[in-house]
């Protein structure tokens, strides 16, 4: 048995990127940040580290990404992790490792601050967005093979 899942609450670090595939699928690119803190033992200064994650998000969820996220939104993200490779225009092999999502979920308050998150969206963006039974998707579907 294997597990590959992924999950993240995190804030967006730029405005999402809107691409399509030459056959019109929807892709979103962006990066969220996750920090932790911790208090130093010997010297009691408090610590802390942020971890930047790249996010993809595919076809009618990338078009909710696109059109409903911004920088600095605060989102919950839940996906696999999925490492690609390329050769760069000097023949070395890069390779880049990226969360690729089956759910995105806006946890920013509504703008007229009520206290109700905004979670019309995101029943829109699960229940349109449709991952084959395996998890996969075809090279053909990605814009940067």
């Amino acid at each position: 048995m294997n597990v590959n899942k992924v999950m993240l609450i995190g804030r967006l670090g730029q405005e999402p990127e809107a691409k399509y595939t030459p056959n019109g699928t929807a892709v979103s690119n962006f990066s969220i940040a996750t920090s932790e803190k911790w208090k130093d033992k010997a010297s009691g200064e408090w610590n802390e580290k942020t971890e930047w994650h790249r996010i993809v998000s595919w076809n009618k969820q990338a078009e909710f990404c696109n059109q409903y996220l911004k920088k600095g939104s605060l989102v919950y993200i839940e996906g696999k992790l999925v490492t690609r490779s390329w050769d760069d225009k000097e023949g070395q092999k890069r390779y880049m490792t990226e969360v690729v999502a089956n759910t995105v979920q806006l946890l920013d308050k509504k703008e007229n601050n009520t206290d109700t998150p905004q979670t019309d969206f995101v029943a829109q963006a699960k229940d349109t967005f449709n991952i084959s039974a395996d998890n996969s998707f075809a090279q053909d579907d990605i814009p940067f093979w």
